[in-house]
């Protein structure tokens, strides 16, 4: 779909598609459409809006590709489907048929995640086998459907970052059926930890008692059998943040009462929080991180200092590129031109 060296890949939700401007859509090789989803086996849009806009972007963007991501937190269904080779036919069947209606070029399939339950939905010991075969169906389908149309379709996934996505998966078969694979190198620290810290760092600082990183992460996936040249990196356009942090080291690995819950999203964090209202920037240099400390608020963001060192990372390590989630928290356009111009 595209002659550009490294892939640029934007999480939008369908709520936002219409807000994608021509100059964006040509500053991106690809857009995940957030979300489709699994009922009864079947791949259904019910819930997604503005499909229609595929076209319009097309206009904007020849170039540009256009898949559905399937899934998300707390989107359930997939074990269910993956268990029995009847289910993954459906699944497979269902997603092309989609694929064909809304003109698409690709599926993203967000299962998250295989063999765990964390986000309220269900999950077996089986789905590390069984994530497999659905993927195996899901390309041979594609692949069926492309030998039709005359050309190639796309198959990708958006992953955890840690060792618990690798120990739940088969990575080294998962990626055969794959053309690239998204980490998803954010949350990395947040709503499961009450110690403060980067949610979205290029590397792993000492002091930190948590140690994932986005090369932590890329290191383990190329260790379970991914090749670098199918791995993209994650960036955040939005932040994550904890209250009641002691006064200590910049708010920087403090035990805070609750975890770090949400933050404001870009827009937000340039127009009043970075060394606004009390809120003083630092840079960890170690991390390649930006953070935000008022005295008791820490905030964990991404700016574009943080962005063009993840790009020279991506360049520097043969990566396949970045993708960043989500389009429409960055409403300044910032983060997306780092991006664009750094690669």
């Amino acid at each position: 779909m595209t002659s550009r060296k490294y892939l640029v890949i934007g999480y939008v939700t369908s709520d936002a598609l219409p807000s994608v401007t021509p100059e964006d859509a040509r500053k991106l090789t690809h857009i995940n459409i957030a979300f489709g989803h699994v009922k009864d086996s079947r791949v259904t849009v019910a819930n997604t809006k503005n499909l229609d806009m595929v076209s319009k972007l097309r206009d904007y963007n020849p170039n540009l590709g256009i898949l559905l991501s399937i899934g998300g937190w707390s989107a359930g269904g997939f074990s269910e489907a993956a268990s029995t080779a009847e289910g993954r036919k459906t699944f497979a069947r269902t997603a092309v048929e989609i694929l064909n209606d809304a003109g698409l070029d690709g599926i993203d399939v967000d299962w998250e995640y295989p063999c765990y339950g964390e986000a309220g939905i269900a999950a077996s010991p089986n789905d590390k086998q069984t994530f497999t075969l659905l993927l195996k169906e899901l390309r041979k389908a594609l692949d069926e459907q492309g030998a039709k149309d005359n050309r190639h379709y796309l198959l990708t996934i958006a992953t955890g970052a840690d060792q618990y996505y690798i120990d739940g998966t088969e990575m080294d078969q998962v990626q055969k059926y794959l053309d690239w694979v998204q980490l998803m190198t954010y949350d990395m620290r947040g709503g499961f930890q009450i110690l403060t810290g980067h949610h979205t760092n290029l590397y792993t600082p000492t002091g930190d008692l948590f140690r994932i990183s986005v090369d932590a992460s890329v290191n383990m996936f190329i260790n379970a059998g991914v090749p670098r040249e199918k791995i993209i990196i994650g960036g955040a356009f939005y932040s994550r943040m904890w209250k009641n942090v002691p006064n200590r080291n910049n708010g920087l690995y403090q035990m805070s009462p609750g975890s770090g819950g949400y933050g404001p999203v870009y827009t937000e964090l340039a127009a009043n929080y970075i060394n606004k209202n009390g809120f003083v920037r630092y840079w960890d240099d170690e991390a390649r991180a930006p953070y935000l400390f008022d005295g008791s608020t820490f905030i964990t963001y991404e700016d574009e200092e943080s962005l063009r060192a993840k790009c020279e990372y991506v360049k520097q390590e043969n990566l396949k590129g970045i993708m960043f989630w989500e389009y429409s928290c960055d409403q300044t356009g910032t983060l997306l031109n780092t991006i664009h111009n750094s690669l």
